[in-house]
């Protein structure tokens, strides 16, 4: 079966959602019900002492072969929970881009999915579109501000504040707007994906309505002509903006096959943004559970990383215990065997990719001081000589990689994982960032792009120089940064594989996001806006008279 047709069957024996809230004990009053599978959850109302254990799931540098890092994280949390350990799950929310893109639906797959699978990749509760609702209100009426005679006298050559969408769509990466008879409104814009927009942003870390009113404010929307910072407080848009966001900031509940609850909630990208679901789901996972699993995107690089260094500095998060997902085929294609002969054993070519893992591993345990377990996510075409490899290599740095099987057997096969990883919460770690928040702009880029990407120097183009030059006017240097960065290698270009040498990152840009309070550093071309594939997954996506959908995944 596929994994829709998975879904489709054995979610009809799963209890209704709000029974799932009953059993994490949630008043039926916070309960606001999207039919029988979904809710939203009116957190600021659940009041818990508890503060359960915080599991991240990670991965290897992503490749076309597949890792299945969300597929791992599901069926971890339904092996935790089989085991006996009380366990939510928090997640984010699939970008329509990726959906109709290269990657397809992003809600695990075969018996380690959350349901409903269709409504979750598609429009879900409509989180994602009053994000772009409130950003592109924003902007409305920024160059309305500027047509209506612009008294705060922006400058139409600095405007920071871009317009978003859920779509990835090349064309919208430069475009003309205010395209009238008045010359003094026509200015260049961009459009960035909603997965990357500082509003996607301000959602993800905002505590409370309060706190997102704030940081709406807060959003500086350009600077004027005298070159001083104009606020979004200062054209009255924040309170609008909150009032489109106020349902959206409730977590969404849902549950998997395995019957384990589910926050989704909030979707940046790692490549692109901070890669990390919202901090008020997260905390209310641990307040109604005793371990949270949650995911960071793409490889260790990005949205691990983003995860210590900015969701766990700004949130104060302490995490227990981190799984590190790796496939055997993955491997080999780092270690540069053809995509065509993945599926035949070869050592040879595996221990050379385990350069990567070892890597990220080593990043984990030395750079940021926390425990480490691999799950090799198997293959059918994986042979016992080459698991035999990763477990022996592993083992060299004191480390357990352990198979799961979560695809076929659902939680049943991650136990092993899941005693592995429940043990290793049970003891006290030495979390530490890679920085600190006190150190400078260029000091935090050139931390991570040294000890966590391994390269050898960093270099700030002559724009970046610039812009940090502004940074430094506005005394912003305290934030947090972003690295905007290609996920498919832990340089900045996607081409150098495994574990690069002697190479230097080239931060072309840096980008205020003064609203969700932290600095993005654009590395190499890296563009906040994907663009669709020759033949993106829509071509292949059908839909029947009655209504029924193939396709998705």
């Amino acid at each position: 079966m596929t994994d829709i047709e998975i879904a489709r069957k054995y979610s009809k024996k799963l209890p209704k959602i709000f029974e799932v809230a009953q059993k994490l004990k949630i008043s039926k009053d916070y309960v606001e019900c999207f039919g029988n599978d979904k809710a939203k959850i009116d957190y600021s109302r659940v009041k818990s002492n508890k503060c359960g254990n915080l599991i991240l799931v990670t991965a290897i540098n992503p490749t076309s072969a597949g890792e299945g890092k969300t597929t791992v994280s599901i069926g971890l949390a339904d092996a935790l929970n089989l085991i006996g350990k009380n366990t939510v799950l928090a997640l984010r929310e699939p970008s329509l881009g990726p959906v109709f893109g290269i990657k397809g639906g992003a809600t695990g797959g075969g018996f380690a999915q959350i349901v409903p699978m269709e409504e979750i990749n598609l429009h879900f509760t409509g989180d994602f579109h009053a994000v772009t609702s409130a950003n592109n209100l924003l902007s409305a009426m920024i160059d309305n501000h500027i047509f209506q005679g612009n008294e705060l006298q922006l400058d139409g050559n600095n405007i920071y504040f871009n317009r978003c969408m859920d779509i990835n769509d090349r064309a919208l990466r430069n475009i003309v707007v205010a395209n009238s008879n008045n010359k003094d409104t026509k200015r260049n814009d961009i459009f960035n994906i909603t997965a990357a927009s500082e509003v996607m942003a301000i959602m993800c870390l905002a505590k409370d309505i309060e706190d997102l009113k704030r940081r709406c404010g807060n959003i500086i929307v350009g600077l004027n002509k005298n070159g001083q910072p104009v606020y979004a407080k200062q054209l009255k848009a924040e309170n609008a903006m909150t009032i489109l966001l106020k349902q959206a900031l409730k977590p969404n509940l849902v549950q998997s096959l395995g019957g384990t609850p589910a926050f989704v909630h909030c979707g940046p990208f790692a490549n692109i943004a901070h890669g990390c679901n919202s901090v008020v789901a997260t905390k209310l996972a641990q307040k109604l559970s005793d371990y949270v699993v949650t995911e960071a995107g793409f490889g260790a690089d990005l949205g691990a990383e983003k995860f210590f260094d900015l969701k766990c500095q700004v949130a104060k998060l302490t995490p227990n215990a981190i799984v590190l997902v790796a496939t055997v085929r993955a491997l080999k294609l780092h270690g540069g065997m053809a995509k065509e002969n993945l599926s035949q054993p070869n050592t040879a070519y595996l221990k050379e990719g385990m350069r990567n893992l070892i890597k990220h591993l080593d990043n984990i345990n030395n750079v940021f001081n926390l425990p480490c377990v691999v799950a090799i996510n198997k293959f059918e075409t994986d042979s016992k000589e080459e698991i035999d490899l990763i477990q022996h290599e592993v083992s060299q740095f004191g480390a357990k990689a352990i198979t799961v099987e979560v695809w076929a057997k659902g939680g049943k096969g991650a136990i092993e994982l899941a005693e592995e990883v429940s043990k290793m919460c049970n003891i006290k770690n030495s979390f530490t960032p890679c920085y600190k928040m006190n150190d400078d702009i260029k000091t935090k880029i050139d931390k991570v792009c040294t000890k966590v990407y391994g390269a050898k120097r960093v270099i700030l183009t002559e724009q970046a120089e610039k812009s940090l030059q502004v940074i430094k006017q506005l005394k912003l240097e305290n934030y947090p940064i972003v690295i905007a960065k290609t996920q498919y290698s832990l340089s900045d270009n996607a081409k150098l594989l495994n574990v690069p040498k002697d190479f230097d990152m080239t931060i072309r840009d840096l980008q205020i996001r003064n609203g969700s309070e932290f600095i993005v550093a654009l590395a190499g071309d890296m563009l906040l806006m994907p663009g669709l594939s020759k033949t993106p997954a829509a071509v292949n996506m059908t839909i029947d008279k009655t209504g029924k959908v193939e396709g998705l995944f």
